[in-house]
C-alpha cells in the first residue's frame, strides 16, 4: 500500500460511503467485509473503481493500512481490531473521518432512547425554518457519502455508542444526550460504567460557547455530571423543575429557552405524543434555538412533523382492536416509555436476543397494563422466568403471523396489542425494521380476512 492508504472494516451504508469519501480525498482504499456485501454497495465500490473483498479479511493488508475506519458493528475486542489496537493502527468511526471534510456546524444527537425521533424532529425545525441542514449519522445516508456528495451548512446527526467509540478528534457545535439507561451491555463486558463512558464521549471537544443539552433527571448523566467538570453552556431539560436556560414540560405544556425568548407550546394535538416524546421535543427545540432557529417557525415545525416507522406505529383497528408498531424498542426503557403511554389493556408481544436486560423495571406498568404476554423469539426463557408469576396468560412462539392471531385472539374490542419487543430482533429477521415490517403484513393480513368477512356477512 502506498504511504496514505486507509482500511476498512465492513461493507454496509457506513463503510462504502467511507469509501466513497476516502477515495476522493487521494486516499488507496481497500474494503474488506468478512461477510457478504448487497447488491449496491458492490456495484457502487466496482463503479469507483475500489479494492474490496467480501468473505473474508486479508489481515497482511489491513494491518498494512495507515488507518482504519470500523463498522459500528464490529466490536473492538474482535480479534483483528484488537491486533490493529497493538500495533497502534488508528482505528476511527466514519462519523470521525467524515467530520473532517466538513465545516459545517455539527448537530450530534444520542441517548438509549429518543435518539433516532429527536434526530428526525431537529433536522425538520431547522429545514422548516429554511436552514440548509443535512441529517446523516446513525440514520439514513451515511454521513460520509452525505459530505461528499452535498454542500450542507448545518448537520444533524444521530449518533450511537458504537459511533462514539471511534471518535477522537470531532467537535460537535452543539451536543445533545437524552438518556442513559441499560443498554448494549454485552458490548461493554455487562458494566454499566462503561456503557456511560461510552455516551458521554459526546461531549469531549465541546467548547465553551458549545451547547450541553441533557437531561436533567436521568440518574446516570446527573451522577456523570457530578464528577465532571465541562466548562460548556449547559441547556438541561426537565420535567421536574422549572429550568432556565433550559426547558421545562409538564401537564401537557412545554416551555423552552436558550438564549433567546422562551417558546411555550401545548402538546395536546401535536403528532408527538407522551411524557417521553415530550422529552424528545424539548431536547430538539433547545437544539434548533442554539442555532438561531427562530422561535416564530417552531410551532409550525412541530405541527408538520411525521415520525419514522416503527416507533409507536398505529397500524390498524381490527375487530376493534388496535394493533401498535414498536419494533425500535429493543430496550427496557424503551418498553417502559410505551407502557407508560397505554390506556386499555394490552397484550404485549415481546421477545428476541437479550441485551443484559432487566425486566423488574417494568414490573408495576405490566401488572397495571398487560392482560397476556406473547413471547416472540428463539430463547424466551428469560422473559417467561420473570413474568411467569405476574402475567396470568403468557404463550411462546417464533413465528411473527402466529405472534399476531394469537394477540388478536386474546385482546378484545378497545384493548392493544402492542409489539414491543425489549430485546434485538437477529435471532428471526435482519434487523427491527423486518421485524417490525413483518408484523405490520401480519396485522393487514389480518384487517383483510376481516373486510372479506364483512363483505360476506
Amino acid at each position: 500500500m502506498s504511504a496514505k492508504t486507509i482500511a476498512i472494516l465492513g461493507g454496509g451504508e457506513s463503510g462504502v460511503g467511507a469509501a466513497l469519501l476516502a477515495q476522493a480525498n487521494g486516499y488507496e482504499v481497500f474494503l474488506s467485509d468478512e461477510g457478504g456485501l448487497k447488491d449496491h454497495y458492490r456495484a457502487n465500490l466496482s463503479r469507483a473503481g475500489i479494492d474490496f473483498e467480501e468473505g473474508q479479511h486479508t489481515e497482511a493488508r489491513i494491518l498494512a493500512a495507515t488507518e482504519v475506519i470500523k463498522s459500528p458493528g464490529i466490536p473492538d475486542n474482535a480479534p483483528l481490531v484488537q491486533k490493529l489496537l497493538l500495533e497502534k493502527t488508528p482505528v476511527i468511526s466514519e462519523i470521525e473521518f467524515a467530520a473532517r471534510y466538513t465545516t459545517a456546524k455539527l448537530i450530534g444527537i444520542t441517548g438509549s432512547n429518543g435518539k433516532t425521533t429527536t434526530s428526525l424532529l431537529t433536522y425538520h425545525l431547522l429545514k422548516t425554518a429554511g436552514f440548509n441542514v443535512g441529517l446523516a449519522g446513525n440514520i439514513g445516508d451515511s454521513f460520509a457519502r452525505s459530505v461528499l456528495d452535498s454542500q450542507f451548512d448545518y448537520y444533524v446527526l444521530e449518533i450511537s455508542s458504537f459511533q462514539l467509540d471511534g471518535m477522537y478528534d470531532t467537535r460537535l457545535d452543539v451536543a445533545v444526550l437524552l438518556n442513559i439507561t441499560p443498554d448494549h451491555l454485552d458490548r461493554y463486558g455487562y458494566d454499566f460504567q462503561n456503557y456511560v463512558n461510552s455516551k458521554f464521549r459526546i461531549t469531549q471537544n465541546l467548547r465553551p460557547n458549545d451547547s450541553f443539552i441533557y437531561f436533567q433527571e436521568n440518574p446516570a448523566i446527573a451522577a456523570e455530571l457530578a464528577g465532571r467538570n465541562l466548562t460548556v453552556r449547559r441547556l438541561p431539560f426537565s420535567v421536574e423543575h422549572i429550568v432556565k436556560p433550559g426547558g421545562y414540560g409538564q401537564d401537557q405544556r412545554i416551555t423552552v429557552q436558550a438564549d433567546t425568548l422562551p417558546f411555550t407550546t401545548e402538546t395536546t394535538g401535536l403528532p408527538l405524543s407522551g411524557q417521553h416524546n415530550a422529552m424528545n421535543m424539548m431536547a430538539s427545540l433547545l437544539a434548533a434555538q442554539s442555532v438561531g432557529v427562530p422561535n416564530e417557525t417552531l410551532l409550525a415545525g412541530l405541527q408538520t412533523f411525521i415520525n419514522a416507522p416503527h416507533r409507536l406505529e398505529p397500524v390498524a383497528t381490527v375487530n376493534g382492536v388496535q394493533f401498535i408498531n414498536d419494533s425500535k424498542a429493543t430496550n427496557v426503557d424503551s418498553v417502559f416509555y410505551a407502557l407508560d403511554s397505554m390506556t386499555a389493556p394490552t397484550v404485549w408481544i415481546a421477545g428476541g436476543v437479550d441485551k443484559g436486560n432487566d425486566y423488574g423495571v417494568l414490573d408495576a406498568l405490566v401488572q397495571r397494563h398487560v392482560k397476556a404476554l406473547i413471547c416472540l423469539g428463539t430463547d424466551n426463557t428469560k422473559l417467561t422466568a420473570h413474568f411467569g408469576g405476574m402475567v396470568s396468560t403468557i404463550l411462546k412462539t417464533d413465528n411473527m403471523d402466529e405472534a399476531v392471531r394469537l394477540a388478536a385472539s386474546l385482546a378484545g374490542p378497545g384493548e392493544v396489542v402492542l409489539l414491543s419487543p425489549a430485546c434485538a430482533s437477529f435471532d428471526l429477521f435482519r434487523n427491527y425494521e423486518d421485524r417490525g415490517n413483518r408484523f405490520k403484513q401480519a396485522v393487514n393480513t389480518l384487517l383483510i380476512q376481516e373486510e372479506r368477512s364483512k363483505i360476506q356477512d
